[in-house]
Order: C-alpha cells, then structure tokens, then sequence
C-alpha cells in the first residue's frame, strides 16, 4: 500500500499534475489520464490503483524519450519502438506512448518515408539502397516502395543523372589503380549505393574501360 500525499499541478507542463507517493515525487502525468482513478490526498492507494499509476508512468516515460528521439532526427515507428525497448521502456508502455504520438501526427511513417528518400536520393543513393534502408528500420514493403518510386519523381530526382555523378566522382578516385581493380571497385561501390544492372555496366565500361 501507499498513500496519495501530493497532486498539484504540474508548473512546468500545463495540464499535468505532479504525484507524490509517500511524501515521495512519483511521476507527472496529463490530467486526463486520472480522471477515472480514485485519488484523494492522504488516501491508501489499493493495488489495481497503484499498477495503473505504474502503467501510466512507464507511457509517459515512453512518450517522453520517443519525443527526445524524434527532436534528434526523425525514425520511423518500428525503429523507434526498437531503440525505446532497448532502452529498458516495457513493451506494452512503447505501443501505447507510439499509439499516442501516431493520434497526436508526431509520428507517420509514409511521411517518415518520404522524407528519407527525399533527402537521401539528393545525397546520391540508388533506388535499391534506400528500399533496403527503409526495410531495415521497420517499414512494410508496400510503404517503402511507394515511398521510393513516389518520392523521387516528385522531388524531381534522376537517377540516371545522379547514377552518373556518383560514379564520376568515384571513378576520379580510383584512376591511379589498375584497370581490372578500377572496374571491380567502381562496380561494388555503386551496389553499395543502390545501383544494379545494365546501366551500370554500361557507365562503368564508359568511365573506365572495358576488360579487354
């Protein structure tokens, strides 16, 4: 057991009140969450109300660190979810903080998609390379495919002419090796960033030569 002895409002977050169990700071939480809690100053807290208290908490905690992580950089939501278990955020509070950031429009992961591929296809990675980059924090297939195909012809980005930038730039610093090590390096490095097939076949034979 434990008892209520502090609910005042919170002074440094409007709409939250500050907890205090035991003559003990205990959380802050939005007000709206307790409304249907039993709580009174100097009253014993029973054990369901305690574990909802505890519940909240943990979804505030959660809340609050996916909030740090999005002002850092932007992520997409199984990628946040990830990094916020890792961090010792109990599961079932991270689906309810991210639930809660999805209905406030903090999170969104076509917008997340979007904005990767925008400004990663400007920096020079291949179709391929951001499809795999999204995949790999979390995004569903159909998402990220969308995203890439959609995104870079609206943002205006080729990738011809970006497929050839990049391997100008490479070629120029490879041109002091060998021809057949020319070749194999300019070729892998472009996989790496996300380009495969003819074209590349075609423009690496043109930048460095063909193997005779």
């Amino acid at each position: 057991m434990a008892v209520l002895t502090g609910l005042a409002p919170d002074p440094r977050r409007p709409g939250y009140r500050v907890l205090e169990l035991d003559r003990g700071r205990f959380t802050s939480l939005p007000e709206e969450s307790l409304g249907d809690l039993p709580l009174a100053l100097g009253a014993d807290l029973d054990a369901p109300t305690l574990d909802r208290l505890q519940l909240l908490a943990d979804v505030e905690a959660a809340h609050r660190a996916a909030l740090r992580a999005q002002a850092r950089r932007p992520h997409a939501i199984g990628d946040l979810r990830r990094r916020l278990i890792q961090k010792q955020h109990p599961p079932a509070a991270v689906d309810a903080a991210l639930e809660r950031l999805a209905t406030q429009g903090l999170i969104d992961d076509r917008r997340f998609a979007e904005h990767f591929v925008a400004t990663r296809g400007a920096r020079g990675r291949g179709p391929a390379r951001l499809m795999s980059d999204l995949l790999r924090q979390g995004l569903d297939r159909r998402t990220a495919e969308a995203a890439v195909q959609v995104t870079l012809a609206t943002e205006g980005i080729d990738v011809a002419a970006t497929l050839r930038m990049v391997a100008e730039r490479r070629a120029e610093q490879l041109r002091s090796l060998p021809l057949p090590v020319r070749r194999r390096r300019l070729t892998a490095y472009l996989a790496r960033r996300g380009y495969h097939g003819d074209a590349v076949r075609t423009l690496v034979e043109t930048l460095v030569g063909a193997v005779r």
